[in-house]
């Protein structure tokens, strides 16, 4: 069974820059505990992801995005 291939989000938007300001569009990378989600999970091409994590970061820095989530399930 072959596995189906994904397909970089911001590839097909042909996004050049990820804005790291935009912390709703980073939330759909970060797991329930706050890491960043690897690539071969997310589906996002190498330099995507290289950008998604240096904006992730950037955001964590400035306080618009917590470091780590205290939610309880």
């Amino acid at each position: 069974m072959l596995k189906k291939r994904r397909i970089c989000r911001f590839c097909e938007e042909r996004e050049i820059y990820i804005d790291y300001k935009d912390e709703k569009r980073l939330m759909r990378f970060i797991t329930e505990q706050g890491k960043i989600i690897p690539r071969r999970t997310s589906g996002t091409c190498a330099a995507h992801q290289r950008m998604l994590v240096t904006a992730i970061k950037r955001a964590r820095l400035l306080a618009l995005m917590p470091f780590v989530y205290d939610q309880v399930r």
